[in-house]
């Protein structure tokens, strides 16, 4: 369930409530009962819940990885220098 802010026009208090979004939107202030407005928010961030999210989306590879030092290298060939007789 979403929260709502709203804000008075009469006497300028703000105040969020926690309402299904099926409810009817608030009409009056809790303060000074003067007409209010529902105003825009941004909402929060995305949230994931539950099992399977990490398991499904992230799920790393079961094969081990070869390192570095398993693998071979080539070492260059030596070059022998001959001498002019």
């Amino acid at each position: 369930m979403p929260t709502y802010d709203y804000m008075c026009n009469k006497c300028g208090h703000s105040f969020e409530l926690f309402q299904s979004m099926t409810d009817v939107p608030r009409k009056r202030c809790p303060v000074c009962k003067g007409a209010v407005r529902r105003l825009v928010s941004g909402g929060t961030g995305l949230i994931f819940k539950g099992s399977g999210f990490y398991l499904t989306d992230y799920k790393e590879d079961k094969k081990p990885k070869k390192e570095k030092s398993e693998t071979k290298k080539k070492e260059p060939a030596k070059t022998v220098k001959k001498d002019k007789d």
